[in-house]
């Protein structure tokens, strides 16, 4: 309701305001270019970097002074804090990154965001940068009118720098004019009370405006006019920090526990800051001085000051929480906290994994794992088996051999609960991750093969259905041949899954294919043997003709439920690294060599097959 209304309220407040100052619509007009060219600059670093952003971000996190490095470059290169923030959020919502790299990044990007109001106040109000405007806003219309994504990215950078030359020029000269009818500086507030109010002020038009630089650009637009006094504009840098983590917190909120956590370290690390800002602001405006007498600055230049003030209490803030960045890490684990999502409801599926193609495949990968998860559960439910025993390591052997009863489950209902929900889930995702994306061929491959490995898994499960029914009949039969085919059967599903249990705990980019490989060798090599010993069997009038087709459906629909799981791990467990891809490629086996290898192998015994305790897997 409250958003509904603001609105409305906002437009006609302004209405009111441009009516009574005309002078007034020049400054919003310079902050509304201002913006939409930060908006600009976005989407053309976006569409630009094509993933690099992502890649660095992943590769150059794993030192603590690599992860504030990093934010500081990345954010002086696109003058968007906000952007680096909340791509940095998604990141570690993901797992990509860890949270103590992601709070280096925050740490950096405040730092990096102090490069724009040196840009703005040594170069954008002393230089006529209008003049400047119109080329860079034909040459972007220009490319951006090309299909070439590359060109229309750097479109949209021509574009987004025209426009904030264009704001930063209105915003000059309106608070110009500004001056000539009006004097905001008489109104001027000395002492805390002025650096309380105009703190709280600048966090205000940062949380308005969604951006840090804007509410700087006013700041020194104003200071430059005279109609705000430099220590008031000291106070009003200091609510822009403060701003600029609300709206990215905000941001925050809509990712999972890691991307919280990381919004409310970001918030804690801003609020550090701007209360050691306020509570030192003499002794910085002092150590300003002394610096600025060292560096050349002119005594009357207060938009360097205010601009190397900016960057001072920036830094005092990374210098004092550096060194405590890994506690507040366990802190912030130990303390924010919630109560995980049902298993049939999705977990990792949020909209801030929307904001990259990597956070986005990763975001799939691992729900794609959570539905496997499920799909694990209960198919060794449908074993008649807990899957406390399939994942321990006691012996899957005795296990099956001392089944008195086979568990009661409802396939039907587990897989409408726990299964089909999900799986529509991700089907949703994924054709909403291609709507609003432009992905490239590498990440569309990626999310068909997630889309298919769900698809094994709910094909795996229905199977299931259908060998539980048997297995009900004849899974605990007083025939001992009988008995002992199903518990092959059995045997086989549960050491799958206690295999691709194993091979998932791996280290990210352990498993290869040939990994995976050797699970098909052993699933085709058994269904040989299985298949052999049925037959026999029935030559030796061992088994009738009824329970031996049972036994042949059931042995198919087993086949079918290892061979999807398998297909499912590989789409899982192999690396997103199209290099890695490639490799991997090149070492794995096809059908038709599996299959021959197979066919030597069919005659000799499964390994443990009459041992009392299971193989480890290798």
């Amino acid at each position: 309701m409250m958003r509904r209304t603001l609105l409305p309220v906002t437009f006609v407040l302004l209405a009111w305001a441009f009516w009574a100052s005309p002078h007034l619509s020049d400054v919003a007009a310079g902050v509304a270019l201002f913006l939409f060219g930060m908006i600009a600059l976005e989407t053309g670093f976006k569409t630009f970097t094509g993933g690099t952003l992502e890649s660095a971000l992943r590769h150059s996190t794993d030192r603590l002074w690599k992860s504030i490095g990093f934010g500081i470059v990345t954010t002086t290169v696109m003058q968007s804090s906000t952007l680096v923030s909340l791509v940095t959020i998604s990141f570690v919502s993901a797992e990509m990154i860890s949270l103590a790299a992601g709070i280096g990044v925050i740490m950096g990007a405040n730092l990096g965001t102090t490069t724009g109001a040196w840009l703005i106040a040594g170069f954008g109000l002393r230089v006529d940068i209008a003049a400047y405007a119109a080329p860079m806003l034909v040459f972007g219309v220009i490319l951006l009118l090309n299909r070439d994504r590359i060109l229309k990215g750097i479109g949209y950078l021509f574009l987004g720098v025209g426009f904030l030359f264009l704001g930063i020029h209105f915003m000059k000269e309106g608070f110009e004019a500004f001056q000539e009818g009006f004097d905001l500086a008489a109104y001027a507030v000395p002492g805390l009370a002025g650096v309380l109010l105009f703190t709280a002020i600048g966090m205000l038009m940062t949380v308005v405006m969604q951006s840090s630089h804007a509410t700087l650009l006013v700041t020194i637009a104003a200071l430059a006019a005279g109609q705000v006094t430099y220590d008031n504009a000291l106070a009003l840098a200091i609510g822009a920090n403060l701003g600029s983590a609300i709206t990215t917190a905000a941001g925050g909120m809509a990712a999972n526990l890691g991307g919280r956590r990381l919004a409310v370290a970001h918030v804690l690390f801003n609020v550090l800051t701007a209360a050691i800002a306020i509570l030192l602001i003499e002794q910085m405006a002092w150590a300003v001085e002394r610096i600025a007498g060292m560096v050349g600055i002119a005594k009357d230049d207060y938009l360097l000051k205010l601009a190397l003030f900016h960057t001072l209490f920036n830094l005092l803030g990374v210098a004092i929480l550096a060194p405590f960045v890994r506690m507040l890490e366990r802190e912030l684990i130990r303390r924010v906290r919630f109560a995980p999502r049902p298993a049939e409801q999705p977990r990792y599926l949020y909209e801030d994994a929307l904001k990259t193609p990597a956070t986005a495949v990763t975001a799939v990968r691992r729900e794609v794992g959570h539905l496997l998860d499920n799909a694990h559960g209960l198919i060794a439910h449908g074993l008649s088996l807990r899957r406390a025993v399939i994942d321990s390591e006691r012996s899957l052997t005795e296990a099956v051999r001392n089944t008195r009863r086979i568990m009661p489950l409802d396939v039907d209902d587990a897989y409408e609960q726990k299964i089909k929900s999900l799986h529509s889930a991700i089907v949703a995702f994924i054709a909403d991750v291609q709507q609003r994306r432009e992905l490239s061929e590498h990440w569309v491959r990626r999310l068909y093969a997630l889309q298919q490995a769900s698809r094994d898994i709910v094909e795996a499960v229905k199977a299931m259905k259908h060998l539980h029914k048997n297995l009900a009949r004849y899974g605990t039969a007083f025939d001992p041949m009988v008995r002992r085919h199903y518990d092959a059967l059995r045997l086989q599903l549960a050491r799958l899954l206690r295999e691709i249990g194993q091979l998932r705990n791996q280290e990210p980019g352990a498993v290869t294919s040939l990994s995976l490989d050797s699970l098909k060798l052993s699933l085709e090599t058994s269904h040989r043997s299985l298949m052999e010993k049925i037959n026999q069997a029935i030559r030796d009038h061992h088994l009738s003709a009824h329970i031996a087709t049972s036994l042949m459906n059931d042995e198919a629909y087993a086949y079918t439920i290892a061979e999807n799981l398998i297909d499912a791990a590989h789409a899982l467990l192999l690396s997103d690294e199209p290099a890695d891809h490639l490799a991997d490629e090149r070492l794995a086996l096809d059908r038709q060599e599996i299959e021959r290898m197979a066919s030597g192998a069919a005659e000799r015994p499964h390994p443990g097959e009459h041992a009392d305790e299971d193989p480890k897997a290798s």
